[in-house]
């Protein structure tokens, strides 16, 4: 019994830290909005990030932010941002491509543990590689490459890269099928297009669904994708899920099964960006269908099971962020089905890319831009 106790513990006590660090950061400005829940605060924890895109929360209240162009930066408690930390491995920062998501270990606090994506280039352009380090005080250590991507290179678009992290400690990652080669994402013998389980030292779990096939890369656990920039796991079933984007048209939220086949580009809901007919039909048997999509296109972006208590009537949705529909998106679920939309944040008018929840019940969120910012969503007055 000692173990969930030290784990709750370790969860208020990081609560705690977060609130001291929201009530005790004068800098923060903030702003309100209305919402089913009635009136959520927004307050700007940290500004002047270059299109930030992925955050973690540290055990000390301190955030862990990636900015695309190849930073990695702390924001402290009281909203200043950190030098970029050392030792980070070389991106490709163009187009969609640079320093992308970040998880840490389910163990940091004893590992010190990190998990980030990135685009990296290669001889003729560019593919997502995924890296694994421990944070020091100033600097990454230990950095090692766990896993390159195999295929046809990007010319800088459609990368994926999140990353969850499972209870067996095994990583999900996204990987895009970079734009202009889309068809690759039926073919099992490389990786674009695809949702790929890897072990935390990147090597291939016995149980991936295409181990010991000759035509298929071992890594590979879903495929039939486009640019997913979303994935977390339900914690109330264990399922993964997914959110990607569809070209004009067709985003998409899927519930990730082994080995399933997610049918771009032979099955769809959009269209091509010239108007053009890209899918032969909107179902085929032997590919999945998404639980949502939307038709015209939102850009989703991160991902969130909300299980707090800040937002009572929230708990058991599913956030997302929205990029070009410059939003929030709240996804109401009964079991897995989505039952409910609510669209929040309108007012904000910013690409919000990233979003986690906060052990205090908070939500944070990243602005993607040249003037990037780190969000707080709380009730007004929490």
């Amino acid at each position: 019994m000692k173990r969930p106790i030290v784990r709750v513990t370790a969860i208020l006590g990081a609560a705690t830290v977060l609130a001291a660090f929201f009530a005790t950061n004068v800098r923060s400005g903030s702003k309100s909005f209305r919402s089913s829940a009635g009136p959520i605060e927004v307050s700007t924890i940290a500004h002047g990030l270059v299109h930030p895109w992925g955050l973690a929360l540290l055990p000390d209240g301190r955030i862990l932010v990636t900015e695309r162009p190849g930073r990695f930066r702390i924001v402290s408690r009281d909203g200043d941002l950190s030098p970029p930390l050392k030792n980070v491995p070389e991106v490709w920062a163009s187009g969609q491509g640079g320093l992308l998501d970040v998880v840490l270990d389910k163990s940091f606090a004893g590992n010190k543990t990190l998990y980030f994506c990135f685009a990296e280039r290669a001889e003729g352009g560019g593919r997502t590689a995924v890296a694994r380090a421990t944070l020091g005080e100033d600097r990454l250590q230990d950095v090692e490459i766990i896993f390159r991507q195999e295929g046809p290179l990007s010319s800088g678009n459609h990368y994926g890269c999140r990353i969850a992290q499972a209870d067996d400690g095994n990583l999900f990652v996204t990987l895009g099928e970079h734009f202009n080669h889309r068809d690759e994402a039926q073919n099992l013998a490389n990786h674009l297009g695809k949702v790929i389980r890897i072990a935390p030292d990147g090597s291939v779990p016995a149980d991936n669904p295409f181990v010991g096939r000759a035509d298929a890369k071992p890594e590979i656990w879903s495929y039939g994708h486009r640019n997913e920039q979303g994935l977390g796991i339900n914690p109330a079933t264990g399922d993964l899920w997914e959110v990607e984007h569809g070209p004009r048209g067709g985003d998409e939220v899927n519930i990730i099964g082994k080995g399933k086949n997610y049918g771009w580009p032979v099955i769809g809901y959009g269209i091509d960006y010239d108007g053009a007919k890209i899918h032969a039909s909107t179902a085929k048997e032997g590919m999945e269908q998404p639980v949502k999509y939307w038709v015209p296109s939102i850009s989703p972006s991160g991902m969130a099971f909300y299980t707090g208590t800040l937002f009572p009537s929230w708990k058991g949705s599913l956030f997302t962020g929205a990029l070009s529909g410059k939003m929030l998106v709240r996804l109401s679920l009964s079991g897995n089905e989505v039952t409910g939309e609510e669209r929040l944040l309108e007012d904000l008018n910013e690409r919000i890319r990233d979003i986690r929840q906060g052990p205090d019940g908070a939500l944070w969120l990243l602005t993607d831009s040249t003037a990037g910012r780190l969000l707080r969503v709380s009730p007004a007055g929490k």
